[in-house]
């Protein structure tokens, strides 16, 4: 059936649009027209008065446990978490159990996802085993559908093997997705290294464990030729290192999470394990680095690193705890609250960095609005103010620091392929 939206602001970054419009889409699942005062007979009707209607969000930094460990999360749980967000497209991370390092992994992940309402990609490992001493086969799990690779969760410390990696994938066209640390220098790291980690006796991870590895897959990428993605970047140096390579040419894209432009160390509450995750959480001048990234363009897109944990597993001390938190169904309301409201980022923006620029790391069609293009659309209400409630998120783990935290604006609907996914106070 046909939808149309009305009276929406129309946000679309790809033609700079923003303007109050209507969207509609044809039976074929595209848009059909965007324009004021469309009427369409037979229509299913979308009230969008107040909202902004986007482009779908694309999430580069999913971690959907599945297979292996779907306690936590599984890929149709994953995905219903995420178009609760105004995802319309994911890309599950493959630190799996077993990871995804051959096209029978790949199509596994690709044939579950069929079942999902929105768009669930999978992005392949670099190394066999995620052991980083041998080269995983890349090509065939590209063929078999891959659309990246990544070590997500740790950093191949093989440069020499790191750069094959880099070579092969710019062969093959795709990105890889770096995780940005070293791992001699973590070490048993809980927290940032900085007077907090002192003040609550727990040991630090410094900055330069995340910046050593910026350099390095920053060279390598400008050497290769290939596309980087800098996942979860975190320190104020990794951001001037990416502005920096942008200059040389690189072919560099970065995230930053909600998370990291939120908070910084000194909200970390040792009792709560919620609070642990990695790359840990800065200091102000590293919080306001990326803010600042996000605003003068470094910082090219907002990915979640939904990484779920059960309860049981965080219910540990905090030297212990497994990193993580979830993330795609508030991602959207603290880019709102925290950047929109803030002055940090437009609403134009905001579709710019959670959608558009997402979709182009990937090659994907998706992430504008325009007639003849996928009709995968959030309408984002930016006017309601709620206290986030992990009791209420659909994911199956309700890790999340920001419990209890007021926020201002809520996903209203989420389209996907033409069809309303998810709609606020609808079962469906």
């Amino acid at each position: 059936m046909a939808i149309l939206i009305k009276g929406g602001r129309v946000l679309d970054p790809a033609s700079n649009t923003d303007e109050i419009m209507d969207v509609l889409i044809g039976d074929e699942g595209v848009i059909e027209k965007i324009d004021k005062k469309l009427k369409a007979e037979k229509a299913e009707t979308v009230d969008a008065s107040g909202c902004f209607v986007m482009p779908g969000f694309v999430d580069l930094h999913e971690h959907l446990r599945d297979p292996g460990q779907e306690y936590k999360e599984d890929i149709l749980t994953g995905a219903y978490a995420a178009l609760r967000g105004g995802y319309t497209t994911i890309l599950a991370m493959p630190n799996t159990i077993p990871p995804v390092d051959n096209e029978d992994v790949v199509n596994y992940v690709i044939h579950k996802a069929e079942e999902c309402k929105i768009h669930v990609l999978t992005a392949g490992t670099v190394t066999k085993g995620m052991k980083g001493t041998k080269l995983a086969d890349i090509e065939g799990m590209v063929k078999a559908g891959a659309v990246c690779i990544s070590e997500d969760g740790m950093s191949v410390m093989n440069a020499a093997l790191y750069r094959d990696a880099l070579r092969e994938a710019n062969r093959l066209g795709i990105p890889v997705m770096a995780h940005c640390e070293d791992m001699n220098l973590r070490a048993n790291g809980v927290m940032n290294d900085d007077e907090n980690a002192k003040k609550l006796g727990l040991p630090g991870i410094t900055n330069s464990t995340e910046d050593v590895i910026t350099i390095r897959d920053l060279l390598l990428a400008r050497d290769t030729k290939a596309k980087l993605h800098l996942c979860h970047v975190s320190t104020k140096d990794s951001v001037w290192l990416v502005q920096t390579a942008k200059k040389w040419g690189v072919k560099v894209t970065a995230e930053v999470t909600p998370h990291h432009f939120t908070l910084t160390s000194s909200d970390v509450d040792p009792s709560n394990t919620s609070f642990k995750m990695n790359p840990p959480l800065r200091t102000e001048k590293d919080r306001e680095a990326l803010r600042e990234g996000l605003k003068n363009g470094t910082i090219d897109c907002i990915a979640t690193d939904h990484a779920p944990h059960s309860f049981d597993d965080k219910n540990e001390s905090f030297k212990k705890a497994p990193f993580g938190v979830v993330g795609s169904e508030t991602a959207a309301a603290l880019t709102y609250t925290e950047l929109v409201l803030a002055g940090v980022l437009t609403p134009l923006q905001m579709a710019e960095k959670m959608s558009t620029n997402p979709a182009k790391v990937l090659g994907l069609k998706c992430g504008v609005l325009k007639e003849g293009a996928p009709a995968d659309i959030c309408v984002f209400d930016p006017k309601t103010t709620y206290k986030i409630n992990k009791e209420l998120l659909r994911s199956k783990s309700h890790n999340t620091p920001f419990h209890g935290r007021e926020v201002r604006g809520d996903v209203a609907c989420t389209i996907c392929n033409g069809q309303i996914v998810y709609q606020r106070g609808k079962n469906l």
